[in-house]
Protein backbone atom coordinates (compact mmCIF):
# COMPACT_ATOMS: atom_id res chain seq x y z
CA UNK A 1 0.00 0.00 0.00
CA UNK A 2 1.24 3.50 -0.84
CA UNK A 3 2.09 5.31 2.41
CA UNK A 4 -0.26 8.15 3.32
CA UNK A 5 1.29 11.59 3.05
CA UNK A 6 0.15 14.75 4.78
CA UNK A 7 -1.72 17.19 2.58
CA UNK A 8 -3.24 20.63 2.29
CA UNK A 9 -6.98 20.33 2.94
CA UNK A 10 -9.57 23.07 2.33
CA UNK A 11 -12.79 22.58 4.33
CA UNK A 12 -15.91 24.60 3.37
CA UNK A 13 -19.00 24.49 5.59
CA UNK A 14 -21.35 27.22 6.83
CA UNK A 15 -21.53 25.62 10.28
CA UNK A 16 -18.68 27.01 12.42
CA UNK A 17 -18.84 24.03 14.80
CA UNK A 18 -18.40 21.54 11.95
CA UNK A 19 -15.51 23.59 10.53
CA UNK A 20 -13.75 23.54 13.90
CA UNK A 21 -14.27 19.82 14.58
CA UNK A 22 -13.19 18.77 11.07
CA UNK A 23 -10.16 21.12 11.09
CA UNK A 24 -8.90 19.74 14.41
CA UNK A 25 -9.46 16.10 13.39
CA UNK A 26 -7.53 16.58 10.14
CA UNK A 27 -4.77 18.52 11.85
CA UNK A 28 -4.33 15.67 14.34
CA UNK A 29 -3.96 13.39 11.32
CA UNK A 30 -1.00 15.52 10.19
CA UNK A 31 -2.63 17.71 7.53
CA UNK A 32 -2.47 21.45 6.96
CA UNK A 33 -6.05 22.73 7.03
CA UNK A 34 -7.72 25.93 5.84
CA UNK A 35 -11.45 26.57 6.41
CA UNK A 36 -14.13 28.63 4.67
CA UNK A 37 -17.76 29.40 5.53
CA UNK A 38 -19.07 30.33 2.07
CA UNK A 39 -18.31 30.03 -1.63
CA UNK A 40 -16.75 33.49 -1.65
CA UNK A 41 -14.40 32.55 1.19
CA UNK A 42 -13.69 29.25 -0.57
CA UNK A 43 -12.63 31.05 -3.76
CA UNK A 44 -10.32 33.41 -1.86
CA UNK A 45 -8.76 30.54 0.10
CA UNK A 46 -8.40 28.44 -3.04
CA UNK A 47 -6.42 31.18 -4.79
CA UNK A 48 -3.65 31.37 -2.19
CA UNK A 49 -3.88 27.95 -0.46
CA UNK A 50 -3.99 25.62 -3.50
CA UNK A 51 -5.33 22.57 -1.60
CA UNK A 52 -4.55 18.94 -2.35
CA UNK A 53 -8.10 17.94 -1.31
CA UNK A 54 -11.32 19.96 -1.05
CA UNK A 55 -13.98 18.99 1.54
CA UNK A 56 -17.18 20.93 0.88
CA UNK A 57 -20.78 21.17 2.03
CA UNK A 58 -23.52 21.41 -0.61
CA UNK A 59 -25.85 24.10 0.78
CA UNK A 60 -23.83 27.26 1.46
CA UNK A 61 -25.05 30.82 2.19
CA UNK A 62 -24.16 32.15 -1.26
CA UNK A 63 -24.75 29.12 -3.50
CA UNK A 64 -24.46 25.39 -4.11
CA UNK A 65 -21.14 23.78 -3.31
CA UNK A 66 -21.56 21.19 -6.08
CA UNK A 67 -22.01 23.93 -8.71
CA UNK A 68 -18.64 25.40 -7.78
CA UNK A 69 -16.74 22.12 -8.07
CA UNK A 70 -16.54 22.29 -11.86
CA UNK A 71 -14.90 25.73 -11.84
CA UNK A 72 -12.38 24.74 -9.19
CA UNK A 73 -11.40 21.57 -11.03
CA UNK A 74 -10.97 23.54 -14.25
CA UNK A 75 -8.22 25.58 -12.62
CA UNK A 76 -6.82 22.53 -10.81
CA UNK A 77 -7.55 19.34 -12.79
CA UNK A 78 -7.61 16.13 -10.78
CA UNK A 79 -8.43 17.87 -7.49
CA UNK A 80 -10.15 15.27 -5.26
CA UNK A 81 -13.41 16.64 -3.85
CA UNK A 82 -15.20 15.11 -0.85
CA UNK A 83 -18.82 16.23 -0.60
CA UNK A 84 -20.67 16.56 2.71
CA UNK A 85 -24.43 17.05 2.79
CA UNK A 86 -27.35 17.08 5.20
CA UNK A 87 -29.76 16.76 2.26
CA UNK A 88 -29.03 13.03 2.14
CA UNK A 89 -30.95 12.15 -1.03
CA UNK A 90 -30.16 9.86 -3.92
CA UNK A 91 -30.00 12.89 -6.23
CA UNK A 92 -27.34 14.52 -4.01
CA UNK A 93 -25.18 11.38 -4.08
CA UNK A 94 -25.61 11.09 -7.84
CA UNK A 95 -24.83 14.77 -8.51
CA UNK A 96 -21.69 14.46 -6.39
CA UNK A 97 -20.63 11.53 -8.58
CA UNK A 98 -21.53 13.43 -11.78
CA UNK A 99 -19.38 16.38 -10.70
CA UNK A 100 -16.42 14.04 -10.34
CA UNK A 101 -16.43 14.01 -6.53
CA UNK A 102 -14.02 11.54 -4.97
CA UNK A 103 -16.63 10.55 -2.37
CA UNK A 104 -19.88 11.64 -0.76
CA UNK A 105 -20.48 11.52 3.00
CA UNK A 106 -23.98 12.21 4.34
CA UNK A 107 -24.35 14.21 7.55
CA UNK A 108 -24.01 13.34 10.34
CA UNK A 109 -20.73 11.72 9.32
CA UNK A 110 -18.10 9.85 11.28
CA UNK A 111 -14.87 11.81 11.76
CA UNK A 112 -12.81 8.66 11.48
CA UNK A 113 -14.42 7.84 8.14
CA UNK A 114 -13.79 11.39 6.89
CA UNK A 115 -10.14 11.18 7.92
CA UNK A 116 -9.73 7.85 6.12
CA UNK A 117 -11.48 9.23 3.01
CA UNK A 118 -9.11 12.22 2.93
CA UNK A 119 -6.15 9.83 3.16
CA UNK A 120 -7.57 7.75 0.29
CA UNK A 121 -8.07 10.92 -1.78
CA UNK A 122 -4.44 11.93 -1.26
CA UNK A 123 -3.28 8.45 -2.30
CA UNK A 124 -5.40 8.71 -5.45
CA UNK A 125 -3.52 11.84 -6.52
CA UNK A 126 -0.23 10.00 -6.00
CA UNK A 127 -1.36 7.08 -8.18
CA UNK A 128 -2.72 9.34 -10.89
CA UNK A 129 -6.37 8.32 -10.49
CA UNK A 130 -8.95 10.85 -11.57
CA UNK A 131 -12.67 10.49 -10.92
CA UNK A 132 -14.73 10.12 -14.07
CA UNK A 133 -17.46 12.72 -14.62
CA UNK A 134 -20.87 11.60 -15.79
CA UNK A 135 -23.56 13.33 -17.79
CA UNK A 136 -26.43 14.38 -15.52
CA UNK A 137 -29.59 12.30 -15.77
CA UNK A 138 -33.19 13.03 -14.90
CA UNK A 139 -34.36 12.76 -11.31
CA UNK A 140 -35.48 9.36 -10.07
CA UNK A 141 -37.71 8.95 -6.99
CA UNK A 142 -35.46 6.95 -4.69
CA UNK A 143 -36.73 8.32 -1.41
CA UNK A 144 -35.12 8.14 2.03
CA UNK A 145 -32.55 9.86 4.22
CA UNK A 146 -31.79 7.10 6.72
CA UNK A 147 -28.15 5.97 7.10
CA UNK A 148 -29.06 2.60 5.58
CA UNK A 149 -30.36 4.27 2.41
CA UNK A 150 -27.34 6.58 2.22
CA UNK A 151 -25.13 3.52 1.79
CA UNK A 152 -27.41 2.33 -1.03
CA UNK A 153 -27.15 5.73 -2.76
CA UNK A 154 -23.38 5.74 -2.50
CA UNK A 155 -23.08 2.24 -3.95
CA UNK A 156 -25.38 3.09 -6.87
CA UNK A 157 -23.44 6.26 -7.60
CA UNK A 158 -20.22 4.25 -7.79
CA UNK A 159 -21.49 1.59 -10.21
CA UNK A 160 -23.50 3.66 -12.72
CA UNK A 161 -20.38 4.55 -14.71
CA UNK A 162 -19.22 0.94 -15.29
CA UNK A 163 -20.61 -2.40 -16.45
CA UNK A 164 -19.99 -4.44 -13.31
CA UNK A 165 -22.56 -7.13 -12.56
CA UNK A 166 -24.81 -6.11 -9.65
CA UNK A 167 -26.82 -8.29 -7.27
CA UNK A 168 -29.63 -6.46 -5.44
CA UNK A 169 -30.59 -8.16 -2.18
CA UNK A 170 -33.62 -7.41 -0.04
CA UNK A 171 -37.00 -8.54 1.19
CA UNK A 172 -40.02 -8.50 -1.10
CA UNK A 173 -41.41 -5.00 -1.57
CA UNK A 174 -38.22 -3.09 -0.75
CA UNK A 175 -37.83 -1.69 -4.27
CA UNK A 176 -35.18 -3.88 -5.88
CA UNK A 177 -36.35 -3.16 -9.44
CA UNK A 178 -36.27 0.58 -8.70
CA UNK A 179 -32.59 0.27 -7.78
CA UNK A 180 -31.89 -1.69 -10.97
CA UNK A 181 -33.65 0.98 -13.04
CA UNK A 182 -31.65 3.72 -11.31
CA UNK A 183 -28.36 2.02 -12.19
CA UNK A 184 -29.52 1.70 -15.82
CA UNK A 185 -31.12 5.14 -16.21
CA UNK A 186 -28.09 7.00 -14.89
CA UNK A 187 -25.46 4.86 -16.63
CA UNK A 188 -23.85 4.76 -20.05
CA UNK A 189 -26.51 2.33 -21.35
CA UNK A 190 -29.48 4.57 -20.49
CA UNK A 191 -30.43 5.13 -24.17
CA UNK A 192 -30.75 1.35 -24.73
CA UNK A 193 -33.51 -0.96 -23.41
CA UNK A 194 -34.01 -1.92 -19.78
CA UNK A 195 -35.55 -5.41 -19.90
CA UNK A 196 -36.90 -6.91 -16.65
CA UNK A 197 -37.78 -10.58 -16.35
CA UNK A 198 -39.22 -12.28 -13.27
CA UNK A 199 -37.65 -15.73 -13.04
CA UNK A 200 -40.32 -16.92 -10.58
CA UNK A 201 -43.11 -16.20 -13.08
CA UNK A 202 -41.77 -18.26 -16.01
CA UNK A 203 -42.74 -21.95 -16.36
CA UNK A 204 -39.67 -24.16 -16.07
CA UNK A 205 -40.00 -25.57 -19.58
CA UNK A 206 -40.06 -22.09 -21.15
CA UNK A 207 -37.15 -20.43 -19.34
CA UNK A 208 -34.49 -21.06 -22.02
CA UNK A 209 -36.79 -19.87 -24.80
CA UNK A 210 -37.77 -16.81 -22.73
CA UNK A 211 -34.18 -15.81 -22.04
CA UNK A 212 -32.40 -16.80 -25.24
CA UNK A 213 -35.22 -16.93 -27.81
CA UNK A 214 -35.99 -19.68 -30.29
CA UNK A 215 -36.06 -20.32 -34.02
CA UNK A 216 -39.15 -21.24 -35.99
CA UNK A 217 -39.86 -24.96 -35.64
CA UNK A 218 -37.51 -25.35 -32.66
CA UNK A 219 -40.28 -27.16 -30.78
CA UNK A 220 -43.97 -27.90 -31.09
CA UNK A 221 -45.87 -24.63 -31.28
CA UNK A 222 -42.87 -22.51 -32.33
CA UNK A 223 -44.57 -21.06 -35.41
CA UNK A 224 -42.14 -18.17 -35.79
CA UNK A 225 -38.79 -16.94 -34.58
CA UNK A 226 -38.87 -15.31 -31.14
CA UNK A 227 -36.25 -12.92 -29.77
CA UNK A 228 -35.45 -13.75 -26.15
CA UNK A 229 -34.81 -11.28 -23.35
CA UNK A 230 -31.03 -11.26 -23.94
CA UNK A 231 -31.58 -10.19 -27.53
CA UNK A 232 -34.24 -7.63 -26.55
CA UNK A 233 -31.80 -6.05 -24.08
CA UNK A 234 -28.87 -5.77 -26.52
CA UNK A 235 -26.86 -2.65 -25.71
CA UNK A 236 -28.82 -2.14 -22.50
CA UNK A 237 -29.55 -3.85 -19.19
CA UNK A 238 -31.13 -7.22 -18.44
CA UNK A 239 -32.70 -7.34 -14.98
CA UNK A 240 -33.13 -10.91 -13.68
CA UNK A 241 -35.56 -10.58 -10.79
CA UNK A 242 -36.01 -13.41 -8.27
CA UNK A 243 -32.88 -15.12 -9.57
CA UNK A 244 -32.99 -17.50 -6.59
CA UNK A 245 -36.05 -19.19 -8.14
CA UNK A 246 -34.19 -20.11 -11.33
CA UNK A 247 -34.04 -23.91 -11.90
CA UNK A 248 -30.61 -25.52 -11.75
CA UNK A 249 -30.55 -26.54 -15.43
CA UNK A 250 -31.30 -22.95 -16.49
CA UNK A 251 -28.61 -21.71 -14.08
CA UNK A 252 -26.07 -23.81 -15.95
CA UNK A 253 -27.07 -22.24 -19.28
CA UNK A 254 -26.96 -18.72 -17.83
CA UNK A 255 -23.50 -19.36 -16.35
CA UNK A 256 -22.26 -20.47 -19.76
CA UNK A 257 -23.53 -17.24 -21.32
CA UNK A 258 -21.88 -15.11 -18.64
CA UNK A 259 -18.59 -16.95 -19.12
CA UNK A 260 -18.54 -16.87 -22.92
CA UNK A 261 -20.39 -13.61 -23.54
CA UNK A 262 -22.54 -15.38 -26.16
CA UNK A 263 -25.96 -17.05 -26.27
CA UNK A 264 -27.60 -19.38 -28.76
CA UNK A 265 -31.37 -19.33 -29.37
CA UNK A 266 -33.17 -22.66 -28.96
CA UNK A 267 -33.06 -24.54 -32.27
CA UNK A 268 -30.25 -22.42 -33.71
CA UNK A 269 -26.58 -23.14 -34.38
CA UNK A 270 -25.69 -19.43 -34.55
CA UNK A 271 -24.23 -17.82 -31.43
CA UNK A 272 -25.11 -14.18 -30.74
CA UNK A 273 -22.82 -11.82 -28.85
CA UNK A 274 -24.46 -10.75 -25.55
CA UNK A 275 -23.90 -7.00 -25.25
CA UNK A 276 -25.87 -6.53 -22.02
CA UNK A 277 -25.29 -5.47 -18.46
CA UNK A 278 -26.64 -8.01 -15.96
CA UNK A 279 -28.39 -6.89 -12.79
CA UNK A 280 -30.09 -9.58 -10.73
CA UNK A 281 -32.15 -9.51 -7.55
CA UNK A 282 -33.53 -11.89 -4.95
CA UNK A 283 -35.24 -11.91 -1.58
CA UNK A 284 -33.68 -15.30 -0.80
CA UNK A 285 -30.53 -16.10 1.17
CA UNK A 286 -28.35 -17.16 -1.78
CA UNK A 287 -25.35 -18.35 0.29
CA UNK A 288 -27.67 -20.67 2.23
CA UNK A 289 -29.42 -21.75 -0.98
CA UNK A 290 -25.99 -22.46 -2.49
CA UNK A 291 -24.95 -24.51 0.54
CA UNK A 292 -28.19 -26.51 0.25
CA UNK A 293 -27.48 -27.28 -3.40
CA UNK A 294 -30.30 -25.15 -4.78
CA UNK A 295 -28.08 -22.55 -6.44
CA UNK A 296 -24.80 -22.93 -8.30
CA UNK A 297 -21.87 -21.54 -6.35
CA UNK A 298 -19.98 -20.46 -9.47
CA UNK A 299 -23.04 -18.59 -10.77
CA UNK A 300 -23.48 -16.89 -7.40
CA UNK A 301 -19.95 -15.50 -7.56
CA UNK A 302 -20.52 -14.38 -11.16
CA UNK A 303 -23.64 -12.45 -10.18
CA UNK A 304 -22.43 -11.12 -6.83
CA UNK A 305 -19.65 -8.84 -8.13
CA UNK A 306 -21.22 -5.75 -6.52
CA UNK A 307 -23.91 -6.47 -3.91
CA UNK A 308 -26.49 -3.78 -3.09
CA UNK A 309 -28.36 -4.59 0.10
CA UNK A 310 -31.72 -2.86 0.36
CA UNK A 311 -32.83 -2.45 3.99
CA UNK A 312 -36.38 -3.43 4.99
CA UNK A 313 -38.62 -0.48 5.76
CA UNK A 314 -38.64 -1.30 9.49
CA UNK A 315 -34.87 -0.56 9.56
CA UNK A 316 -35.15 2.80 7.78
CA UNK A 317 -35.80 5.03 10.79
CA UNK A 318 -37.44 8.31 9.80
CA UNK A 319 -38.04 7.33 6.16
CA UNK A 320 -41.62 6.09 6.59
CA UNK A 321 -43.27 9.50 6.94
CA UNK A 322 -41.13 10.87 4.10
CA UNK A 323 -42.19 8.02 1.82
CA UNK A 324 -45.83 8.25 2.93
CA UNK A 325 -46.06 11.92 1.96
CA UNK A 326 -44.38 11.19 -1.36
CA UNK A 327 -46.91 8.43 -2.12
CA UNK A 328 -49.80 10.75 -1.23
CA UNK A 329 -48.43 13.31 -3.70
CA UNK A 330 -48.11 10.64 -6.36
CA UNK A 331 -51.65 9.40 -5.67
CA UNK A 332 -52.92 12.96 -6.19
CA UNK A 333 -50.99 13.22 -9.45
CA UNK A 334 -52.77 10.02 -10.56
CA UNK A 335 -56.21 11.47 -9.95
CA UNK A 336 -56.95 10.60 -6.32
CA UNK A 337 -57.94 13.38 -3.87
CA UNK A 338 -55.01 15.39 -2.51
CA UNK A 339 -54.45 14.49 1.15
CA UNK A 340 -51.85 15.11 3.84
CA UNK A 341 -50.89 13.41 7.13
CA UNK A 342 -51.09 14.92 10.59
CA UNK A 343 -48.19 14.34 12.97
CA UNK A 344 -49.99 11.65 14.97
CA UNK A 345 -50.73 9.69 11.79
CA UNK A 346 -47.11 9.96 10.66
CA UNK A 347 -45.96 8.74 14.08
CA UNK A 348 -48.32 5.75 13.91
CA UNK A 349 -46.93 4.81 10.50
CA UNK A 350 -43.37 4.96 11.85
CA UNK A 351 -44.28 2.46 14.60
CA UNK A 352 -45.72 -0.13 12.21
CA UNK A 353 -43.69 -3.24 11.34
CA UNK A 354 -44.24 -3.12 7.53
CA UNK A 355 -43.90 -6.82 6.59
CA UNK A 356 -44.76 -5.81 3.01
CA UNK A 357 -42.15 -3.03 3.07
CA UNK A 358 -42.37 -0.03 0.72
CA UNK A 359 -44.93 -1.72 -1.55
CA UNK A 360 -47.27 -2.18 1.42
CA UNK A 361 -46.84 1.46 2.44
CA UNK A 362 -47.58 2.73 -1.07
CA UNK A 363 -50.77 0.66 -1.32
CA UNK A 364 -51.89 1.83 2.12
CA UNK A 365 -51.39 5.50 1.22
CA UNK A 366 -53.40 5.10 -1.99
CA UNK A 367 -56.19 3.50 0.01
CA UNK A 368 -56.10 6.26 2.64
CA UNK A 369 -56.21 8.93 -0.06
CA UNK A 370 -59.33 7.31 -1.48
CA UNK A 371 -61.10 6.64 1.84
CA UNK A 372 -60.37 9.73 3.92
CA UNK A 373 -63.25 12.24 3.96
CA UNK A 374 -61.00 14.93 5.39
CA UNK A 375 -58.09 16.64 3.62
CA UNK A 376 -55.83 15.74 6.54
CA UNK A 377 -55.50 12.04 7.40
CA UNK A 378 -55.54 11.36 11.12
CA UNK A 379 -54.11 8.57 13.26
CA UNK A 380 -57.53 6.97 13.83
CA UNK A 381 -58.03 6.20 10.14
CA UNK A 382 -54.45 4.95 9.82
CA UNK A 383 -54.99 2.64 12.81
CA UNK A 384 -58.27 1.38 11.38
CA UNK A 385 -56.71 0.51 8.03
CA UNK A 386 -53.65 -1.12 9.57
CA UNK A 387 -55.77 -3.34 11.84
CA UNK A 388 -58.89 -3.99 9.76
CA UNK A 389 -57.87 -3.05 6.25
CA UNK A 390 -56.08 -5.17 3.69
CA UNK A 391 -52.64 -3.68 4.15
CA UNK A 392 -51.20 -7.01 5.15
CA UNK A 393 -49.39 -5.61 8.18
CA UNK A 394 -51.55 -6.91 11.00
CA UNK A 395 -50.51 -9.55 13.48
CA UNK A 396 -52.64 -12.60 12.74
CA UNK A 397 -53.81 -14.93 15.51
CA UNK A 398 -52.00 -18.21 15.95
CA UNK A 399 -53.21 -20.64 13.30
CA UNK A 400 -54.93 -23.79 14.50
CA UNK A 401 -53.91 -25.76 11.39
CA UNK A 402 -51.37 -25.75 8.58
CA UNK A 403 -54.13 -24.72 6.18
CA UNK A 404 -54.93 -21.63 8.27
CA UNK A 405 -51.24 -20.70 8.48
CA UNK A 406 -50.91 -20.92 4.70
CA UNK A 407 -54.12 -18.94 4.25
CA UNK A 408 -52.84 -16.14 6.51
CA UNK A 409 -49.51 -16.08 4.68
CA UNK A 410 -51.12 -16.04 1.25
CA UNK A 411 -53.62 -13.32 2.27
CA UNK A 412 -50.79 -11.05 3.40
CA UNK A 413 -48.81 -11.80 0.24
CA UNK A 414 -51.74 -10.92 -2.03
CA UNK A 415 -52.65 -7.83 0.00
CA UNK A 416 -49.13 -6.42 -0.44
CA UNK A 417 -49.91 -5.95 -4.16
CA UNK A 418 -52.97 -3.80 -3.41
CA UNK A 419 -55.03 -3.30 -6.55
CA UNK A 420 -52.27 -4.78 -8.74
CA UNK A 421 -52.14 -8.44 -9.65
CA UNK A 422 -49.10 -10.47 -8.58
CA UNK A 423 -46.93 -12.02 -11.33
CA UNK A 424 -48.37 -15.05 -13.14
CA UNK A 425 -47.52 -18.52 -11.86
CA UNK A 426 -48.68 -18.03 -8.26
CA UNK A 427 -49.82 -21.66 -7.96
CA UNK A 428 -46.43 -23.11 -8.92
CA UNK A 429 -44.57 -20.60 -6.73
CA UNK A 430 -46.71 -21.39 -3.70
CA UNK A 431 -46.30 -25.15 -4.20
CA UNK A 432 -42.53 -24.77 -4.49
CA UNK A 433 -42.48 -22.62 -1.34
CA UNK A 434 -44.26 -25.38 0.59
CA UNK A 435 -42.55 -28.36 -1.05
CA UNK A 436 -38.97 -27.14 -0.71
CA UNK A 437 -38.87 -27.05 3.13
CA UNK A 438 -41.00 -30.23 3.25
CA UNK A 439 -38.49 -32.24 1.22
CA UNK A 440 -35.52 -30.64 2.99
CA UNK A 441 -36.92 -31.51 6.44
CA UNK A 442 -37.91 -35.00 5.35
CA UNK A 443 -34.37 -35.70 4.17
CA UNK A 444 -32.94 -34.28 7.37
CA UNK A 445 -35.25 -36.47 9.46
CA UNK A 446 -33.86 -39.64 7.85
CA UNK A 447 -30.28 -38.31 7.63
CA UNK A 448 -30.29 -38.12 3.84
CA UNK A 449 -31.53 -41.64 3.11
CA UNK A 450 -33.66 -41.16 -0.01
CA UNK A 451 -35.36 -44.55 0.25
CA UNK A 452 -36.55 -43.76 3.78
CA UNK A 453 -37.50 -40.20 2.77
CA UNK A 454 -39.63 -41.54 -0.10
CA UNK A 455 -41.41 -43.91 2.28
CA UNK A 456 -41.94 -41.10 4.81
CA UNK A 457 -43.49 -38.88 2.14
CA UNK A 458 -45.50 -41.66 0.50
CA UNK A 459 -43.67 -41.36 -2.83
CA UNK A 460 -41.68 -43.78 -4.92
CA UNK A 461 -37.94 -43.20 -5.07
CA UNK A 462 -37.87 -42.01 -8.70
CA UNK A 463 -40.54 -39.40 -8.00
CA UNK A 464 -38.58 -38.22 -4.97
CA UNK A 465 -35.38 -37.85 -7.00
CA UNK A 466 -37.22 -35.92 -9.71
CA UNK A 467 -38.75 -33.53 -7.16
CA UNK A 468 -35.42 -32.98 -5.43
CA UNK A 469 -33.86 -31.98 -8.77
CA UNK A 470 -36.78 -29.70 -9.69
CA UNK A 471 -36.75 -27.95 -6.33
CA UNK A 472 -32.98 -27.70 -6.10
CA UNK A 473 -32.84 -29.52 -2.76
CA UNK A 474 -29.37 -30.91 -2.27
CA UNK A 475 -28.23 -34.02 -0.40
CA UNK A 476 -28.05 -34.03 3.39
CA UNK A 477 -24.59 -34.65 4.80
CA UNK A 478 -24.77 -37.58 7.22
CA UNK A 479 -23.19 -37.05 10.59
CA UNK A 480 -21.72 -39.82 12.65
CA UNK A 481 -23.67 -40.86 15.74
Amino acid sequence: MTPTRSGRILVTDDDAAIRTVVREALRRAGHVVEVAGSLAEQRRAFAHFRPDVLVTDVVLPDGNGLDAVGDLRTSQPGLPVIVLSAQNTFTTALRANEQGAFDYLPKPFDLGELTRTVADALRSTQSGEDPVEEEPGEELPLIGRSPAMQEVYRTIARVVSNDLTVLVLGESGTGKELVARAIHDFGARKAAPFVPVNMAAIPRELIESELFGHERGAFTGAAQRNAGRFEQAQGGTLFLDEIGDMPLEAQTRLLRVLQSGEFTPVGSARAIRADVRIISATHQDLPRLTADGGFREDLYYRLNVVPVRLPPLRERGGDVALLARYFLDRAAANGLPRKSLDEAAALRLEKHGWPGNVRELENLMRRLAALSRDPVIGAALVEQQLVHGQGGGTIVPEASSLGEAIEHHLARHLASYGTDLPPDGLYDRLLAEVERPLFRLALAAVRGNQLKAAKLLGLNRNTLRKKLTELGVGPVVRKAD
